[in-house]
């Protein structure tokens, strides 16, 4: 980081994640290409070329992926850059370094680092009538010269929207893993499996070891993934299920255990920090990418692997973060999403009562996912989160929930933490013994709806509680 003039602006955080969110949406642009991140790439001397890359696309399990691949890494004593993304409570999440989230001073430094640069490109498309860097491409920027910077080994990436014209996409992935493909953003990706399967194949390179996870469509993806490893002339691809296997798997106590598979070893009883047997699938990608990085020849350290997988945290993705009464926040949006969540609940939990607190965006299949969520919610309560622009309003949502679940098993709460309270006291008025057994609360929808919910529950110390009591005012 910048030493000499460190926030020589006097900037803060806010001031910067206003700065960088104000831009316009990637997607928003009239064409999509890479031009942009390329120039900015030139300005900055190619610090992409400085590490290796872990490269991960997918509809769902991105995150989770990357963030496994990361502790694996991480293990071995390599020096780790993850980007993920979106946030959900701090822009800072988005890029790590050695599995810590940049500070909110580094993360200022960063962007004055290179806002001279972002006013370069700016600048020069301007002159051409085109639009400016989106607020994606300028993160992704930062997050390359800040894995540059350190310097990482090792950068662990996951594409924003897509593949084929994501600003990730100007890295060059020595492993590039495509999780399962499904419908989303069908506005911008193409309104079939084979479309969205072929924007998510862009991210495959030329000398990549190509890790194509479970396929829910797999007549349909696997054949254009082949074609684009074949054009690309990719040296290796490890499909699960074929060259890449989980054994075995069964609950556990804060997770799973897992037996996985890859071609250069069996991983026995591997511990899993997270419930679902997506989570599973999602391991046994990350082991195969880690593989290929990691300077090590035929299978990993099986003590290393299990320590590096049981201590992954992964906030938003089938997170319990209360007890009496369980509360879940899980910020999956999208039908495979609410299958994998189901799934998950109906394995691992054995509730009498779960209420659901849903908010969701108005672009996504909502009375589908109400729908496969249907038979494990006793009753929801729908809201809106604070996303106001895309939100689906609560009256809106409230009319679709109740042609899924009938009007004696909806409430609206227009605002989410009346929504969860109001949950809260659903479980609350049924629980006779006053522990909250077999009793949960889960807020789903989106990941805007997880963010919100893991602000409004964050417990925090209060430093008046640590004064004598003659002090407190």
């Amino acid at each position: 980081m910048s030493f000499e003039h460190p926030n020589s602006k006097g900037q803060n955080i806010r001031d910067v994640e206003r700065a960088i969110m104000s831009r316009p949406a990637e997607h928003d642009s009239p064409k999509l290409d890479l031009d942009r991140m390329g120039m900015m790439l030139d300005l900055l001397g190619h610090p992409e070329h400085s590490f290796r890359v872990i490269h991960v696309t997918g509809t769902n399990g991105k995150g989770s992926t990357a963030r496994m691949a990361e502790a694996l890494v991480r293990a071995y004593g390599l020096r780790t850059g993850l980007y993920t993304s979106p946030h959900l409570e701090r822009i800072n999440e988005r890029i790590a370094i050695d599995g810590k989230e940049l500070s909110d001073e580094d993360f200022v430094d960063l962007y004055q680092q290179i806002e001279d640069f972002i006013a370069m490109v700016d600048n020069r498309f301007a002159q051409q009538g085109r639009a400016p860097m989106s607020f994606f491409e300028v993160l992704t920027a930062m997050a390359v010269w800040a894995f540059a910077d350190a310097p990482v080994d090792v950068a662990i990436v996951e594409v924003g929207m897509g593949g084929r014209w994501d600003a990730t996409n100007v890295l060059d992935g020595d492993a590039s893993i495509i999780g399962p493909v499904d419908m989303d953003h069908m506005q911008w990706l193409g309104d079939t499996v084979e479309q969205i399967a072929g924007e998510k194949a862009g991210i495959i390179k030329p000398k990549s070891t190509v890790i194509v996870g479970a396929q829910p469509h797999e007549d349909a993806v696997m054949p254009i993934i082949e074609q684009a490893v074949r054009e690309q002339g990719a040296p290796t691809l490890l499909r699960d299920g074929n060259e890449l296997e989980v054994v075995s798997r069964m609950p556990a106590v804060g997770g799973q255990v897992a037996t996985l598979r890859t071609p250069q070893g069996l991983y026995k009883d591997v511990p899993i920090d997270k419930f679902g047997e997506h989570q599973a699938h999602n391991a046994l990608a990350a082991l195969a990418a880690a593989e290929t990085v990691i300077p090590v020849n035929g299978a990993l350290d099986q003590d290393l692997v299990a320590e590096a997988l049981s201590q992954v945290r992964i906030p938003g993705r089938i997170e319990q973060v209360r007890t009496s009464p369980t509360i879940i926040i899980d910020g999956g949006h999208n039908l495979n999403a609410a299958q994998s969540l189901r799934a998950a609940i109906e394995e691992n939990y054995d509730f009498k009562q779960l209420v659901g607190v849903i908010s969701m965006m108005a672009d996504k299949q909502v009375e589908d996912y109400l729908g496969l969520l249907e038979p494990v919610l006793d009753s929801v309560v729908v809201t809106e989160n604070s996303w106001k622009g895309r939100v689906m309003p609560a009256e809106d949502l409230e009319r679709v929930a109740v042609r899924v679940f009938g009007p004696d098993r909806v409430v609206r709460r227009d605002r989410m933490p009346d929504a969860i309270q109001t949950a809260v006291d659903m479980v609350d008025s049924e629980d006779q013994t006053g522990v909250g057994y077999g009793r949960g609360v889960l807020i789903c929808g989106s990941f805007v709806t997880a963010g919100d919910a893991r602000t409004l529950l964050a417990e925090r110390p209060n430093p008046d509680l640590a004064k004598p009591k003659a002090e407190r005012a």
